[in-house]
Formats: C-alpha cells, sequence, structure tokens
C-alpha cells in the first residue's frame, strides 16, 4: 500500500514557510518517495531540506538532511519505517 511523505525547503522560489515550498508524494512500487522542488539554498548556513512522515499505522519520523554543497541538485535520506 502506498505511503505519503511532506516536504518543504528554503528554494530559488521561496521560503519553507511559504504554501508553494511545501509539497507531499506517494511511495513508488519500491517504496521510495521521491519530491521534486527548486534548488534548495542555504538557510541558517546550511542548505537543508524537512522531510516529515506521520500516519497511525508507523511512528513519526522527522528529518533535516543537510546536502554537501548548496551547489547539489539532489537530496537523498534514508528510513525505515517502524511500526507503532
Amino acid at each position: 500500500m502506498p505511503q505519503s511523505s511532506n516536504g518543504s525547503a528554503d528554494t530559488t522560489e521561496g521560503h519553507e514557510r511559504d504554501p508553494h515550498s511545501h509539497g507531499a508524494t506517494l511511495t513508488d512500487a519500491n517504496g521510495a518517495f521521491r519530491l521534486e522542488m527548486p534548488q534548495i539554498v542555504p538557510a541558517f548556513g546550511q542548505p537543508h531540506a524537512h522531510l516529515a512522515y506521520d500516519s497511525d499505522e508507523f511512528e513519526t519520523v522527522f528529518l533535516r538532511p543537510v546536502m554537501r554543497s548548496a551547489k547539489d541538485t539532489t537530496l537523498s535520506a534514508d528510513f525505515v519505517l517502524q511500526p507503532v
């Protein structure tokens, strides 16, 4: 069954608090989430995104993965969902 995840970040098109800088996605057939957004820019000195997962079936996950460089155009974060 597909799972849903949310993400936000400061990007070249706005701040993470702006509604258009938020997104949601479902897992693919392999259980992976993919969220596309404009270039992430440094906030508080670090280029990063906020990724969240929340459901009644699994423990809540909130991640703040930091990119190696503001020039990076991809970001990957691995996590395992733990049943409640």
